[in-house]
């Protein structure tokens, strides 16, 4: 967007003008550098660094401690994107007031811009309380790797109809709690569709299709530096990792 700081105005015109969105993730400071200097849209420090950062075996054990770390790394390589700061497992799961004080932990000691959280219907209440508390938020909808256990593990979701139904019905949930954008991951790509023309907030795709408003991928996987798993929809540019 031409060299100045994106906001979320900036993301929300992105959808009107139908300009896709570029997303990416990052962990410290070289990689948040590295998306600024390539002019991606928005920078995403997901409790994904659990995994491809710290060697953990998923995302549940990842704290507010390690994310405003890694996010404060980012923020200094990022002058432009608009920086996105993950809400680990637990961190607004029990009540709406630890959720609205862990969600301005992030972005007073971490310097985000805005966080984003997972959940749809079930966690619109408290996502329209920090949005109500000053801080955006960005949704995450379809699967949600925190929880993904009860959702019968990292499995495509919205197959069949009734699953699908839930899904419009959490992304509609979320444009009504106030959120400025959400990630859709691992949907059939109609749905993704579906989803992206039933709310007027940009939908990010991972995972979800070409007919949605953008798309994020961890920058790991494109870059072949994590092969552990790779996700079948995430094309390798390269591969640094020698196998």
């Amino acid at each position: 967007m031409g060299g100045k700081k994106i906001t979320i105005q900036d993301i929300k015109q992105a959808k009107k003008d139908h300009r896709k969105l570029t997303m990416v993730t990052a962990y410290d400071y070289p990689f948040g550098l590295m998306a600024d200097e390539a002019g991606v849209d928005i920078v995403l420090v997901g409790d994904s660094l659990g995994m491809v950062v710290m060697g953990l075996d998923g995302t549940v054990a990842v704290t507010m401690e390690h994310m405003i770390h890694h996010i404060k790394a980012v923020v200094r390589g990022c002058k432009n994107p608009l920086v996105v700061g993950d809400m680990p497992f637990m961190s607004y799961n029990t009540s709406v007031r630890e959720a609205i004080i862990n969600a301005g932990r992030l972005m007073k000691e971490g310097g985000c811009d805005v966080i984003k959280l997972e959940g749809g219907v079930d966690f619109a209440p408290i996502v329209e309380a920090i949005v109500k508390a000053g801080i955006p938020v960005q949704g995450h909808i379809g699967l949600t790797p925190q929880t993904a256990s009860a959702l019968g593990g990292f499995k495509m979701q919205g197959k069949d109809t009734q699953a699908a139904k839930r899904i419009v019905d959490d992304a509609r949930a979320l444009e009504d709690a106030g959120v400025f954008s959400m990630i859709l991951e691992a949907v059939p790509a109609p749905l993704g569709q579906i989803v992206a023309e039933a709310v007027k907030v940009p939908v990010i795709g991972i995972g979800a299709g070409s007919q949605v408003d953008g798309q994020v991928l961890v920058t790991h996987d494109m870059i072949g530096l994590f092969d552990k798993f790779v996700p079948r929809f995430v094309k390798q540019y390269t591969k640094i990792r020698p196998t």
